[in-house]
Formats: C-alpha cells, sequence, structure tokens
C-alpha cells in the first residue's frame, strides 16, 4: 500500500493528524524548528547583502535522520507545519534537508496548510497541496535576522546597565523606545521645563 508522510510541528498535533488521515499516511513532527543561526556567534554576514548562516539546531540531527529515512520510504511528503511565517520557514529547511540538494531524488515534496484540526479542514488541505511560499521564508529570515543584529548590539549594553543574562531584539527595542519617549514627555509636562526631543544615535 502506498504510503505518505506528513510532517508537523507538534507530537501532540501528529497523533491527532494521523488518526483523521489513516493508515496510508505516517504523521510526524519536527518539534518546531531544525536549523537556526547559531548562538555562538553573529551569523550574518554584513558584507556580503546580509546573507544568514542557518545551522541543524543541537539535538536535531537524530530527528533529522529519522524524517529523512521515513520519507525514502513515502511516496509523497507533506509538509504541515503552522499557517505563518515561522511554520512556513521550518517547511522549506525541512525540504532542505529532505532533499539534501538533489531535488530530482525521493518522493515530491507539498506544502499543506490548516488553520483547525479537524478531519475536515485536514482532508480538504490534503486535497490541494501547495509549495513553501518563498516570500513568507524571507520574512521570517528578515525578522530573524533583524533580531540577531539589535540583540547582539544591545544585550552587552544591557549587561553592563541593567542585568546581565537580558536579552534584547527588535521588539524589545523598540518598546524600550516608546516608554523612553513617554517617561520624557511626562517629565516635560511635570516640571513645564522643555527638553529636546529624543534622537536616537547614529
Amino acid at each position: 500500500m502506498a504510503r505518505s508522510l506528513v510532517i508537523v510541528e507538534s507530537p501532540t498535533k501528529a497523533k491527532t493528524i494521523n488518526k483523521y488521515l489513516g493508515k496510508q499516511f505516517v504523521v510526524k513532527a519536527s518539534i518546531g524548528h531544525i536549523k537556526d543561526l547559531p548562538k555562538r556567534d553573529l551569523a550574518v554576514d554584513i558584507d556580503n547583502g546580509f546573507e544568514p548562516r542557518y545551522e541543524v539546531i543541537e539535538g536535531k540531527k537524530k530527528l533529522i535522520q529519522e524524517l529523512k529515512q521515513a520519507a525514502k520510504a513515502a511516496d509523497n511528503v507533506y509538509l504541515a507545519a503552522d499557517p505563518d511565517r515561522e511554520g512556513e520557514a521550518i517547511c522549506f529547511h525541512l525540504q532542505e534537508v529532505l532533499q539534501d540538494g538533489k531535488k530530482k531524488d525521493g518522493p515530491p515534496i507539498y506544502r499543506v496548510m490548516f488553520n483547525e484540526i479537524t478531519k475536515k479542514a485536514i482532508q480538504k488541505a490534503m486535497e490541494k497541496p501547495g509549495q513553501v511560499n518563498t516570500s513568507l521564508v524571507e520574512a521570517q529570515q528578515a525578522r530573524r535576522v533583524l533580531d540577531r543584529l539589535v540583540g547582539y548590539k544591545i544585550s552587552p549594553l544591557l549587561w553592563d546597565k541593567v542585568r546581565r543574562g537580558l536579552s534584547a531584539g527588535r521588539v524589545q527595542t523598540v518598546a524600550l523606545r516608546i516608554l523612553d519617549h513617554r517617561c520624557r514627555s511626562g517629565c516635560q509636562k511635570a516640571s513645564g521645563a522643555h527638553r529636546p526631543p529624543y534622537q536616537a544615535e547614529r
């Protein structure tokens, strides 16, 4: 009997989805991302188009080998991570490791998305599979790179001025900017003194 491999993010979802799809499907979980920027350095080539350097996450190598073996035994592979930018990036990296640079070898790989874990929604999604959306992948990658660039520059300042171990990214930095602006505005109103507007360092 022909069998297809479906890869989702969560092991809990995998069990439920497998029950809905039946015995002709094998459902496994990636348990989130399988690749990320390494923690030990910046991992973004600022001088060459801000090219990121992704690596397999520590502890995921065994899981990847299991997914590769399952893919070899399958007639089709369906990547079914969550329907958002993070999920699209997960699917992109799964496709990379499963194809291993050999698009012509192995089973065809499809992208499927469903917004609810119900039998009807899952079966409907499987009827019309698509491909990984590279635009969403690039959007997630840009956000990840920005987090890394901001975090590596701001976090050491937080360690020095506030408390060691704190981390900063694009979201925290913007939030801090808003709080600073509100504080300065409040201080001006309370004292009646005029202070120049906040200017970010260049």
